[in-house]
């Protein structure tokens, strides 16, 4: 996929969950290299919101910070009055605590995407796409089977609201972000011993320049309807532990609550639905959103005609995943993302 260069042109674009590690670099790049006529920020934080406000004081025209949360929808309304483009980020995201705190992460996860969906309804929004992760693919835990759900809900909205398109973008662990591996990783550094809670455990991974970019190509190339899912490196765990702390020792914990040894993008039950481009996948949903959304017209139309369905049974996750990042690719990335 290519980056549409006029694609935030003139444009009004809202991001919910602003504040965070994917908003802020979001929010960067686009007053960057791109041409918005204004970047509406929506969060519940004041001060990451002040502080932002700071570091971007030279494009202090073009920003509207608005304290707010999803799952108050009369708010959401107000903030999307003449905005264009969507980006759903804002989530809970902490799988322990989502496990001991169910409803909670329900209410912003679930109810507060329906809330974004329907403040888009009775907008003049014309694009949304929200963000997912490998956790909704096969979820065992509360955060996971949240985000499936939600990317249920807005993929479903393209059967319902017409005139404006709907997608999904489900990727791996953002490297650096916060409540990451690394940084607990460089946190117990000093103390000498490095806990890691199984010895086979793999993770995806991908920068957040990686992120933003694929979310930005998306955006540019979204028909509504797809979940689209890029195609990332696995590393082992043991291997960043390598990385990161060679010196220290490892005590082995045993997995939390929630948690997977392997995380899925594309599971056995998603290949029929699935089609395979040269750097990402489009799992397409079961039910015909419209007319375009079938796997012959993405097959013919999409992306110059690169794609190709998925055979019966093809899963894509960090164990059989063929790109592994070594030890001393890992040392890089982290030096570069640091």
């Amino acid at each position: 996929m290519q980056i549409k260069k006029k694609i935030f042109t003139n444009k009004i674009i809202l991001i919910t969950g602003g504040t965070g590690s994917f908003g802020q670099h979001f929010i960067k790049t686009v007053l960057k290299n791109f041409a918005p006529k204004k970047v509406i920020i929506f969060s519940r934080d004041e001060l990451k919101q002040y502080e932002m406000a700071e570091k971007l004081r030279k494009y202090k025209k073009k920003l509207r910070f608005f304290i707010g949360d999803i799952r108050d929808l009369p708010r959401l309304k107000t903030a999307m009055k003449d905005v264009d483009i969507v980006v759903h980020a804002a989530a809970l995201k902490q799988v322990e605590t989502a496990e001991y705190n169910p409803f909670e992460v329900v209410k912003t996860n679930v109810m507060g995407t329906q809330n974004v969906i329907d403040a888009i309804y009775s907008s003049d929004v014309k694009i949304a796409i929200a963000l997912s992760t490998d956790k909704a693919a096969a979820p065992i835990n509360l955060y996971g089977a949240t985000k499936l759900t939600a990317d249920k809900l807005f993929i479903s909205a393209n059967n319902y609201i017409q005139k404006k398109s709907f997608s999904v973008v489900r990727y791996g662990n953002v490297m650096m972000s916060r409540g990451s591996v690394i940084p607990s990783f460089k946190k117990q550094k000093t103390s000498g011993v490095i806990n890691i809670t199984d010895k086979d455990m793999t993770r995806f991974s991908l920068t957040l320049s990686e992120g933003v970019e694929f979310v930005i190509k998306c955006i540019s190339n979204m028909w509504g309807g797809e979940l689209f899912v890029p195609k990332i490196p696995s590393y082992k765990i043991l291997d960043l532990a390598k990385a990161v702390a060679p010196e220290c020792k490892i005590n082995f914990i045993g997995t939390r609550p929630g948690e997977k040894i392997h995380e899925d993008l594309v599971t056995n039950s998603d290949s029929l639905q699935t089609i395979e481009f040269k750097d990402y996948y489009i799992i397409l949903s079961s039910t015909k959103s419209h007319e375009k959304t079938t796997i012959k017209d993405f097959i013919n139309k999409f992306d110059n005609h690169k794609g190709k369905a998925c055979s019966r049974n093809f899963s894509y996750n960090s164990l059989n995943n063929k790109d592994y990042l070594s030890i001393q690719e890992l040392k890089t990335l982290i030096k570069n993302n640091s």
